[in-house]
């Protein structure tokens, strides 16, 4: 099985529904309703602007899985969410691939296991960076 053709399959079809709201606009709402310390960190930040930011570092982090290898704005990103600046722990990444998944189910209309587990796939690589990096 293709997983790599699968996600960007099932991508297309997330990015097509034009009868929900913006598919990384359900995201992160999504997202900040995962956990207390989720809503906190974004208190008092520009969602708009963080939205953007948010489509930037997914289409890196899918750079970083056809790549194999971290440019530097997903250094950067890992730098400012490690221990010594914003302090994003490693289990809210957990939380953000979760709450991913969730919204691909809503907005994907074929997904199943075998999608899921594609999107797993494809974001473990540059998620596992994220967390690697949080205490080194």
């Amino acid at each position: 099985m293709d997983y790599e053709q699968l996600f960007d399959q099932s991508f297309e079809r997330c990015r097509a529904r034009d009868d929900l709201e913006p598919f990384f606009e359900s995201f992160y709402n999504r997202y900040l309703q995962t956990d207390q310390r989720v809503a906190e960190v974004f208190a008092n930040t520009d969602m708009a602007r963080q939205q953007k930011m948010l489509e930037k570092s997914f289409y890196r982090l899918l750079i970083f899985y056809a790549t194999n290898s971290a440019d530097d704005y997903i250094e950067q990103i890992a730098v400012l969410h490690n221990r010594h600046h914003l302090n994003i722990t490693p289990d809210l990444y957990d939380l953000w691939l979760q709450a991913l998944i969730e919204t691909v189910s809503e907005y994907d209309t074929e997904f199943d296991d075998s999608i899921e587990l594609a999107w797993r796939l494809v974001l473990s690589t540059g998620i596992t960076y994220m967390k690697f990096k949080y205490d080194h």
